[in-house]
């Protein structure tokens, strides 16, 4: 199952399909005993968007039996043990993909010629994603990070590794001699190696990065880098060869520091934006200004949630879920509006925001 959506990642799932591409959402529990109904739930929605390939005349017989294959296989590689809060099936013809979503999502079947990517988008943005490089003299390890772990990204050339006869890093380190590994020109070399490393993939995907290392190692890279000199560092040898529970305890807490400071950030903002009648707030005024393109800052509490139904196009209204023509998921859309009109888009804890109904902007003009 897939967890990490990165810019090119996402381009590639917006590109049109042949018809049909079938977008299958279900939420999912990360616990019992909710988790129970997660398998039965699963099995109903995926046998729904059968039936709606079957019933379905704009879709070739060889299509369908194509696209109703890929769901099959799909299925076998969800682990519904290591679920999140919603889950999505993407398949067409030759292809399909399983995306864990750490953020919930409404059931739904749609087939059209492209992917419904919107939940996907706004549950990236929910986790607030970040990367961890960790160092030492021989090993430089790239960790993805999201709102309550790490996992090991490789890719980009990660992890990096380098051998040297007679060198062992590990007895360095007991023995207290690392200040001097990290002088050594070769080891300044890998260093410069892994910023660069970084450093591209940063061009490609923007993250806060956090550095762990030996306090050596983070002074060499400091002298040898350039993008890694703007990083949080975090004193914290071993892992380079440690595992994503011991880079989680070591980063967690300044992640969630961070979190705070931005959250405090975010509500001075909007109390500006008020002052300067730049300040929107609720789901139908929000709408309408992200179509606009107004929305600079877009600030949504983490789980807020709204079905409303869309009034001949100028208003939303609240609905009830299932209503026809009702649109469960009008915060995502939101979400990935602004995030395709340039919009900062933060998400901050539930009560944040007051009065104002768990959304709320700063307008451009």
């Amino acid at each position: 199952m897939e967890h990490a959506l990165s810019p090119a990642t996402l381009s590639e799932l917006r590109r049109p399909r042949a018809y049909p591409a079938v977008s299958v959402l279900t939420p999912t529990h990360r616990r019992e005993p909710e988790n129970a109904q997660d398998p039965v739930r699963l099995r109903n929605v995926v046998a729904e968007a059968k039936k709606q390939l079957e019933t379905d005349p704009a879709v070739p017989r060889e299509r369908r039996i194509d696209v109703a294959r890929q769901l099959d296989q799909a299925l076998t590689e969800i682990d519904l043990a290591h679920t999140e809060d919603g889950l999505v099936i993407f398949a067409a013809p030759g292809e399909h993909q399983v995306w864990s979503l750490a953020r919930p999502v409404p059931e739904r079947v749609v087939l059209s010629d492209t992917f419904l990517t919107r939940n996907l988008v706004s549950a990236q943005a929910s986790e607030r994603p970040f990367w961890v490089l960790s160092v030492s003299a021989d090993r430089a390890t790239l960790w993805n990070g999201g709102v309550d772990r790490v996992t090991e990204h490789r890719g980009g050339g990660f992890p990096l590794t380098r051998t040297r006869q007679n060198f062992d890093a590990e007895r360095l380190e007991r023995i207290g001699d690392m200040p001097s590994t990290f002088r050594d020109e070769d080891t300044r070399h890998f260093l410069r190696d892994a910023d660069t490393a970084v450093a591209k993939l940063l061009r490609e995907e923007p993250r806060p990065l956090y550095i762990t290392g030996e306090t050596a190692a983070l002074s060499a890279l400091d002298d040898v880098g350039s993008v890694t000199k703007d990083a949080v560092h975090v004193p914290h040898g071993g892992l380079a060869h440690g595992t994503p529970d011991a880079v989680w305890q070591a980063v967690g807490p300044l992640v969630a520091a961070e979190a705070r400071k931005s959250t405090d950030a975010v509500t001075r903002e909007l109390e500006s934006a008020r002052g300067r009648r730049a300040f929107a707030a609720g789901v139908d005024e929000i709408w309408q200004s992200a179509r606009e393109g107004r929305v600079r800052l877009l600030a949504v509490e983490e789980n807020y949630r709204v079905t409303v139904r869309d009034e001949g196009g100028d208003h939303l209204v609240p609905a009830e879920s299932g209503d026809l023509d009702a649109r469960e998921d009008i915060v995502d859309e939101i979400v990935e509006q602004c995030l395709e009109t340039g919009a900062d888009v933060r998400f901050v804890p539930d009560g944040t925001l007051g009065g104002v109904d768990g959304i709320a902007g700063v307008l451009r003009y």
